[in-house]
């Protein structure tokens, strides 16, 4: 079957509504072309801020890895300073303890020396030591340990002779302490 076919109809426009229109038309191209070339350029900036952000994101990647390399190292290198110090504290401690030994060595002796000058100087009575009045406690059953060592310490900075250690000791005993059972 054939379509009839119609004859154009003859154009009612005129030559200024046809211009117009080419005109309009022209016009329209005009803007698709630079919607066009907007678009590219979107497209191209999308792209080159997209090539960042993944560029960004690689040197994120890489700087987490450092930082993981970086504790892994911290943590290798405090280990190893904590077992290099405890060496050494184990050792200097050590030597302490062996000079330790020593000084109560020679403390004992210095002490030994010191109570047979005294014993001398006692018997002999050649010389007399003005002591400093003391301001220690009475002794009064409690804590003897304490008040032993204070009074050692105070004999020790004076250099209190052994018989007078005695004499100055026994006047700070309280009369009820004299015999303990």
């Amino acid at each position: 079957m054939q379509t009839p076919s119609k004859e154009p109809e003859s154009s009612s426009m005129t030559h200024e509504e046809e211009e117009e229109m080419v005109h309009d038309i022209s016009k329209l191209q005009e803007q698709v072309k630079q919607m066009s070339r907007s678009q590219k350029l979107t497209d191209a900036k999308i792209n080159g801020v997209e090539a960042k952000i993944n560029g960004v994101e690689a040197k994120m990647n890489g700087m987490e890895a450092k930082m993981d390399n970086l504790k892994i190292d911290l943590n290798t290198n405090l280990k190893t300073r904590m077992a290099d110090l405890k060496t050494d504290l184990t050792n200097f401690l050590q030597e302490i303890l062996t000079n330790g030994e020593k000084v109560v060595k020679e403390t004992h002796d210095e002490n030994k020396r010191n109570v047979n000058h005294d014993s001398i100087d006692a018997n002999v009575g050649s010389k007399t030591h003005h002591i400093p009045k003391i301001d220690m406690r009475k002794f009064d059953g409690k804590d003897p340990v304490n008040w032993i060592l204070q009074m050692e310490q105070y004999f020790d900075l004076h250099g209190v002779q052994l018989l007078q250690k005695v004499c100055i000791a026994s006047s700070y005993l309280e009369p009820e302490h004299f015999f303990m059972v």
